[in-house]
């Protein structure tokens, strides 16, 4: 391989990486959304899998059908961990193992870091109507 094809595949290489890890499209809340509650425990998820937590969401706005969810690991922001969308049926559960799209658990590279799922709730016209947040340390303390 001559000088110039290295550092083409290189470039391609490190574009492809980072295109992978970057943040996705920021998705923007109206100011107007209806503040839900989010809670979820760690107990039972081994770290660097693709087992999501059971999620619950309280203070659902009437008039939503989905739910968007969003893991971020907030020690590194930029990395895209993930989440995916459920049918509201009202219980406002996300049963455990749910998430799909790109779901990737916590994978902390070195001591605890800070995971925050975040939740919109959208109604038909997907507009979201309700946002929720909550963060928590991975691994959990014992």
């Amino acid at each position: 391989m001559n000088k110039w094809s290295a550092v083409f595949s290189l470039i391609f290489l490190v574009g492809i990486v980072s295109g992978c890890a970057g943040n996705p499209k920021k998705i923007k809340v109206p100011k107007n959304a209806a503040e839900m509650e989010v809670t979820f425990s760690w107990d039972g998820i081994k770290a660097c899998t693709h087992d999501s937590p059971e999620i619950q969401v309280t203070n659902i706005p009437e008039g939503t059908v989905d739910l968007r969810v969003k893991l971020q690991n907030l020690n590194m922001p930029k990395w895209n961990q993930g989440g995916g969308i459920v049918d509201h049926d009202g219980s406002g559960l996300i049963p455990a193992g749910f998430l799909d799209i790109g779901y990737n658990g916590p994978c902390p590279v070195r001591g605890r870091n800070k995971y925050e799922f975040s939740v919109m709730a959208e109604n038909a016209d997907g507009v979201i109507i309700g946002f929720g947040k909550t963060m928590r340390p991975f691994p959990p303390k014992k």
